[in-house]
């Protein structure tokens, strides 16, 4: 069995064994807080022990332009999955810029290492297919902790099998190859939110709540670009976020997808 498909195996086995298992807490949206702050404590542990050590030996020894060529490298990547959901959800014009994107940087960026697309003034977007579905109206679900993929909910977890299947990086050959350059892509999207989480650590009275409600918030602002829930009941709510984000002051939902959601904060790592 593939790690991919064992991954997808634990994501909805975890997913199953929350509804199944979960007792009411009293956030509505997270209903299995009990088994979610186990799940918390053990990401946190293993981020702890092993993923924040590497990512910050990571951003210490390499030098930063080696840095962004890695994170341009996998974004221009992940950009393919985005242009895909971007039509799916009837955004045309977004999602031919996204395609443009992957196209530019993919020649003239030297396979993507270079961000030539942003300098032209094509904006980057970010799509999944957890978001495709809340676009169309599925409900996100309860909030779930999945084990080393972080924060998500019913809906993304349902989702997320076809992420890493979309995702171009899990065909790459040879497999060695394939498996450091997945390794490698988690490192440097832990290292690229060491700030945020050190200042989480330090904010923070409950780090679990902190997460989880900005993260929700987050999720939300991204389903609905930032308009508020379709049909434009509690609009107002998603305005801050969304204003927040316009400003790059996006703090608060890094740190809350920052936690232990490295493995996942990108939808479409090769697991």
């Amino acid at each position: 069995m593939s790690a991919s498909t064992k991954f997808r195996h634990l994501a909805l086995t975890v997913a199953a064994a929350a509804v199944l298992t979960g007792c009411a807490g009293p956030n509505p949206r997270d209903p299995y807080e009990g088994f979610n702050r186990s799940m918390f404590k053990f990401n946190d542990t293993v981020d702890q022990a092993a993923l924040k050590p590497a990512a910050t030996a990571y951003k210490n020894v390499l030098p930063s332009f080696v840095q962004t060529g890695v994170s341009n490298f996998f974004g221009n990547l992940s950009d393919v999955w985005t242009a895909a959901n971007g039509f799916m959800q009837g955004k045309g014009e977004q999602g031919m810029s996204d395609v443009m994107r992957v196209a530019l940087n993919s020649t003239f960026g030297l396979l993507g290492v270079l961000d030539i697309a942003s300098e032209a003034g094509l904006k980057k977007h970010n799509e999944d297919f957890g978001q495709t579905l809340g676009y169309w109206g599925v409900q996100s679900g309860p909030y779930l902790m999945l084990p080393l993929l972080g924060p998500s909910t019913v809906r993304d977890t349902v989702a997320l099998p076809l992420d890493i299947k979309a995702d171009p990086w899990g065909y790459k050959d040879p497999v060695n190859v394939r498996n450091i350059g997945s390794v490698t892509r988690v490192i440097d999207k832990r290292a690229s939110l060491l700030d945020a989480t050190s200042l989480m650590e330090e904010a923070a009275l409950d780090r679990y709540e902190f997460v989880r409600d900005s993260f929700l918030q987050a999720r939300e602002s991204k389903v609905n670009d930032g308009d508020g829930p379709r049909g434009g009941k509690d609009k107002d709510k998603a305005k801050p976020a969304a204003a927040d984000a316009e400003n790059g002051n996006e703090a608060a939902p890094a740190t809350g997808e920052a936690i232990m959601a490295a493995p996942a904060a990108d939808k479409n790592a090769s697991l």
